[in-house]
């Protein structure tokens, strides 16, 4: 231990951007699929000698050494963000090969260019604390603040892109996750770092030889195991209840998308879908004679259902006149501009009724950059780039959150695909009390991604917000993950990755409001602030 301390804070040049680059990858061992939790230590403690090695600048002294001392760590935090998001996000590469012809010249640019842009976020970290350095247990805490502050931002700064957070190596562990029911992700992230840095604190001088182990790292043991405590206390409260007379089917088509996924095969796809539908499973789910809520996932139709008369009455014949169904689709809508009004693309989430009636519909607000629409249209187009997805202009941001009413069940948080991943804007702001949502639908189609870690991933934060919010989830993902979840996070039913098939099962009830979902964007401020708090505290005592 060490001996490899004193490797990494002595290494320079090459060596150095190496060791914070392997080590940052290391971390990525610690998140789904993998979820080896204590893969997280290396990132952790490398990340701390790297800062401590940050002082070794041969600069003139004062207020220059300090500057010399901040860029270093500037510099080590991005090879260490360039690391863990490499590894992290490589399968992003599977999108650019389902339309080769169109994109595979900018695989590099997703498998190399967005970690290179999301590295930037823990340099600022690892500068951060570069300023509040000392030696001791309050590094640790600095690392913490500092990185909590960098993921907060990573979070919000421009559209926002919180997936693979430090703290889902917790989250992905249904004991540990339940702290998220507190303080949601962002305090997750804090206590990852915090717990994983400590051990960095078995090479630091005063210790060396002693036989008790450094209070620091006491601090953090106890840390996770009240965790592992509050985690298995929650988890004893009795099961929710189901909701009485609800019957849930969720379809799992796996449906490809290659060439046949065009209008012109329209028939043999809604075909596929309502026998998939109507499939018996067993003597007590003969069909959908037996189903009140069906759910097919996000773009379910290489066309626009609601332009189309025949194939929206052809499914609205095939549901029972007691049964709803759910189900992404683009659809065809109205913006303003400039007090004009323009037709726009929207990707959308229908309620559809018997005799092909729309009850509802929810349009997605937070769009997937380059995937749904083109940030900077005119000058990403002149390099080449354009959207995946086959809509003239891309996908128009729905006006707002809102919640979605079914016959017979409570107000549905509607989510599409990795709106998901932002608890902050799940819930609709200014609800009336009494009009709250009962549940989450969740549709999604990750086929872009294979069999690779996305899926995975995606499924492991959209998991994490029934702990934050305290709702069950109906998850349909075309190509799977599909799940029911229950409102502590626990996979009742599930499919697996690239699996035809259907879930039946009951809706749970959703529990009392956590305290994360009633201020989830203080709770994000206030992880952070506690644990700069905690260090400037603990610096004043030791």
């Amino acid at each position: 231990m060490f001996s490899a301390a004193e490797f990494v804070i002595l290494a320079g040049g090459w060596r150095r951007r190496f060791i914070g680059f392997l080590g940052g990858a290391c971390g990525a061992l610690a998140l789904a699929p993998a979820d080896f939790l204590v893969a997280m230590i290396v990132p952790m403690t490398i990340a701390v000698w790297l800062i401590d090695g940050a002082a070794e600048a041969k600069q003139a002294p004062g207020a220059k050494l300090r500057s010399a001392a901040v860029r270093n760590a500037f510099t080590a935090g991005w090879w260490w963000g360039f690391g863990y998001f490499v590894a992290g996000f490589w399968w992003l590469g599977a999108a650019f090969l389902v339309e080769p012809q169109d994109f595979v010249w900018a695989m590099p640019l997703g498998i190399f260019g967005l970690p290179a842009f999301l590295a930037l976020f823990p340099a600022l970290g690892f500068a951060l604390a570069r300023l509040g350095w000392s030696a001791g247990p309050s590094r640790i805490l600095m690392l913490a603040a500092a990185l909590g502050f960098s993921e907060w931002l990573r979070e919000h700064v421009l559209t926002g892109f919180p997936w693979n957070d430090y703290g889902m190596a917790l989250g992905d562990h249904l004991l540990l996750a339940q702290f998220a029911s507190i303080g949601g992700l962002p305090a997750l992230n804090v206590l990852t770092v915090a717990i994983f840095a400590a051990p960095a604190l078995l090479a630091d001088a005063p210790w060396r030889g002693g036989r008790r182990l450094p209070a620091g790292l006491v601090v953090a043991i106890g840390a996770f195991l009240g965790l592992c405590v509050f985690g298995a206390v929650r988890l004893a409260s009795p099961m929710p209840r189901d909701l009485p007379g609800v019957k849930v089917r969720l379809i799992q088509p796996n449906v490809a998308e290659d060439e046949n996924f065009t209008a012109a095969h329209k028939d043999e796809i809604v075909a596929h879908y309502l026998a998939l539908s109507d499939r018996a499973t067993s003597p007590e789910h003969t069909g959908l004679a037996d189903v009140s809520l069906l759910i097919w996932p996000e773009s379910a139709f290489p066309f626009i259902l609601t332009e189309d008369p025949q194939a929206l009455a052809t499914i609205g014949n095939a549901l029972p006149p007691n049964a709803t169904l759910v189900t992404g689709a683009a659809r065809i809508g109205i913006v303003s501009r400039a007090d004009k009004e323009y037709p726009a693309y929207f990707n959308s989430m229908l309620a559809i009724a018997h005799g092909g009636i729309i009850l509802d519909t929810y349009d997605k607000v937070h769009l997937v950059p380059f995937g749904e629409y083109l940030p900077y249209e005119s000058a990403f187009r002149h390099l080449g780039l354009h959207h995946f997805v086959h809509i003239p202009g891309g996908f128009a941001p729905g006006a707002a959150h809102r919640l979605m009413n079914l016959p017979g069940l409570p107000p549905v948080m509607a989510l599409i695909c990795y709106e998901a991943i932002f608890p902050e804007e799940a819930l609709p702001l200014g609800l009336p009390p009494g009009t709250e949502p009962g549940f989450i639908i969740n549709v999604t189609n990750d086929a872009w991604f294979g069999n690779t870690a996305g899926p995975y991933q995606h499924m492991a934060q959209a998991r994490l917000l029934t702990i934050e919010q305290g709702l069950p989830m109906l998850r349909d993902a075309n190509t799977g993950i599909s799940a029911i979840i229950d409102p502590y996070g626990r996979v009742l039913q599930h499919l697996g990755v690239q699996t035809e098939g259907v879930i039946d099962g009951k809706l749970p009830a959703k529990i009392a409001s956590p305290p994360f979902a009633k201020a989830p964007f203080l709770a994000g401020i206030l992880a952070w602030a506690l644990s700069l708090f905690a260090s400037l505290l603990v610096r004043s005592i030791v």
